[in-house]
């Protein structure tokens, strides 16, 4: 039976409240620059209040990575938890306007639709202070086997993680993912993510549960607890039927498949302005293709050229035609 999605993503579902600042606000506040902590609803109350002008719009890692799929084609499914509040029914049809299947019932009660504070400074770093409120409700019973099963990938954000009963949700949608002969991937988010999750990311590695891995440099030696970029790539190299996308920022990305490495440049850009979202568009980009049947490069290329319009502007969800510029570049 053909597959129904190219790809199902599970993800937090998340509304993003952005504000430029500067350095000494990001001091004053104690937060991590370009890292991504989890606060609670008193602290996301206090940061709204003193973050200035912000612009609101659907976020949240999968859900972009999901939204950049489908502008580029795939058939894509998105599975997270919203409250049924207006933040809710904002994230939803933001979602669906863009042509990803959204069926996840909202949550009647309980906390409020997750928000996401990003901090963008002058030189284009954000960063992420997020409160999870109804993401933190996703289960095992908001997954539906049959529709993972059709899906040729399924594909899992690492910030997911911390939500307990979230993990429950990815491993149902793996093993149905895995029991029709499809793919399973997984995005390492953020190297403070790893910290918290390592020997729990390298036992779904290990134990069969991955085929695909996505990470950035960063991320990639938190994972394997080294200061040394050629040390932790050894490593990934090492780990037996796993295909690695490791990004590098303007150095480009690298696949590793087996004992084989290739390197694909950074696309082009005039300008950057706002890093939030290039490794979820990259991942959405390179999955895409993958969709399409395209060689490995040639899926990083067009992770590239999907990472390279996002941060020219403000904000993770594309405004430029993705698949015009796929054309252009030749990869669609």
């Amino acid at each position: 039976m053909p597959a129904s999605l190219d790809l199902l993503v599970l993800g937090n579902a998340i509304v993003d409240v952005m504000a430029r600042t500067d350095e000494a606000f990001l001091v004053r506040e104690g937060v991590h620059k370009g890292a991504m902590q989890l606060i609670d609803e008193a602290r996301a109350e206090h940061l709204f209040g003193v973050m200035g002008p912000a612009t609101i719009v659907s976020g949240g890692s999968g859900a972009n990575t999901a939204v950049g799929a489908a502008l580029l084609g795939a058939r894509t499914g998105f599975v997270g938890k919203v409250r049924d509040d207006e933040l809710g029914r904002l994230f939803a049809h933001d979602l669906t306007a863009t042509g990803v299947r959204f069926a996840t019932a909202p949550a009647g009660e309980g906390p409020a639709t997750a928000r996401c504070f990003i901090l963008v400074t002058p030189d284009g770093e954000r960063t992420m202070n997020t409160y999870l409120g109804a993401c933190q409700g996703l289960s095992a019973d908001d997954v539906d086997e049959a529709t993972a099963a059709s899906a040729r990938f399924v594909y899992l954000e690492g910030y997911l993680w911390d939500p307990p009963a979230a993990k429950e949700a990815f491993r149902k949608a793996a093993r149905a993912a895995h029991g029709a002969g499809n793919k399973v991937a997984l995005t390492l988010s953020d190297a403070f993510c790893v910290d918290r999750y390592r020997d729990e990311f390298l036992g779904l590695i290990r134990d069969g549960s991955l085929d695909i891995l996505f990470a950035n440099i960063h991320e990639l030696k938190s994972l394997y607890q080294t200061a040394n970029a050629e040390t932790a790539l050894a490593a990934l190299r090492e780990e037996t039927g796993l295909l690695g996308i490791v990004t590098r920022s303007e150095d480009g990305a690298l696949v590793v498949a087996g004992g084989d490495t290739r390197a694909v440049p950074a696309a082009p850009v005039r300008e950057v302005v706002d890093t939030t979202g290039a490794g979820d568009l990259f991942a959405a980009g390179f999955l895409a293709g993958l969709a399409r049947g395209l060689d490995h490069a040639d899926c990083a290329r067009l992770g590239a050229v999907a990472a390279a319009e996002i941060i020219q502007h403000i904000g993770a969800r594309p405004q430029a035609d993705l698949a015009g510029l796929a054309a252009q570049a030749g990869l669609l």
